[in-house]
């Protein structure tokens, strides 16, 4: 399904569907398209949808780091939600929703984390595709699912072009150097609101201990494995994704206006 993109003030993002709103924050070389499934189930399900394009690459050099998305995703829930909101972020998305909650909770009901990233992921030095080689990109990005075949030809060009843009290259690395640095396992134990954890169980990126250790350490999660699943199970399985999201979120009572 085709979602037309919103432009509001320093805003782009989708928005669909009514009722308790979703905000979707997308990973580092993650796209809109990468919650579509997501998008269509909630939207039909009485949830208003948005999904902001993360300002990662409008930034200034300087001002490119996680805490700073943080605030832009804070803004936007202010000006455009203007109510809190469930966060659902995969990778860098995730990391970004844990700051929004540690820093900004007024605009936070709860937490879904996919492959976050936040306490530990496979080193930028080892992932970081090497530009110019079309080949290297392709298996470095198929290496991050289980069925290299989600991989598309569509998404290594996107993972492709960003890596020979460089502009764009340059910000990865600066977001993904932060990402290192901006660990939160000292902020965990202060963010007291529902977490719900899916996690791929072959998730090479964020691998399983990563989400045993985010279940130990926050203080209302719940944890979920998918078998067969890498580094973004809503791509990956997004069926059982939803069904596992909703279920969650319907025994957490989140869902006042849900439809039958």
């Amino acid at each position: 399904m085709f979602f037309s993109l919103k432009k509001k003030d320093k805003f782009s993002y989708i928005e669909e569907g009514e009722g308790q709103p979703i905000v979707l924050l997308h990973g580092l070389m993650g796209e809109l398209s990468n919650f579509s499934s997501l998008t269509n189930y909630f939207a039909e399900r009485g949830y208003k949808v948005y999904a902001p394009e993360l300002p990662i690459y409008s930034l200034p050099v300087i001002s490119t780091n996680i805490k700073n998305i943080a605030k832009h995703v804070a803004k936007f829930v202010e000006e455009i939600v203007k109510e809190p909101a469930i966060l659902v972020g995969n990778s860098l998305g995730g990391h970004i929703g844990l700051m929004v909650a540690c820093h900004h909770p007024e605009f936070v009901k709860a937490l879904c984390l996919t492959g976050s990233s936040g306490l530990y992921e496979k080193s930028f030095g080892e992932t970081y595709p090497k530009r110019g080689n079309y080949e290297y990109v392709e298996r470095k990005t198929r290496e991050v699912f289980y069925d290299p075949a989600i991989a598309t030809k569509e998404i290594v060009d996107d993972v492709f072009n960003t890596v020979n843009d460089r502009n764009k290259a340059i910000k990865t690395l600066y977001i993904a150097r932060d990402a290192i640095k901006s660990n939160m396992k000292g902020d965990l134990i202060d963010i007291k609101i529902p977490v719900c954890l899916i996690w791929g169980k072959q998730d090479s990126v964020t691998p399983p201990e990563v989400a045993i250790e985010f279940e130990q350490e926050l203080p209302d999660a719940t944890l979920y494995w998918i078998d067969k699943c890498g580094h973004a199970p809503m791509m990956e399985h997004p069926e059982l994704f939803n069904e596992i999201l909703f279920k969650w979120l319907v025994e957490k009572q989140f869902n006042a206006t849900t439809k039958a």
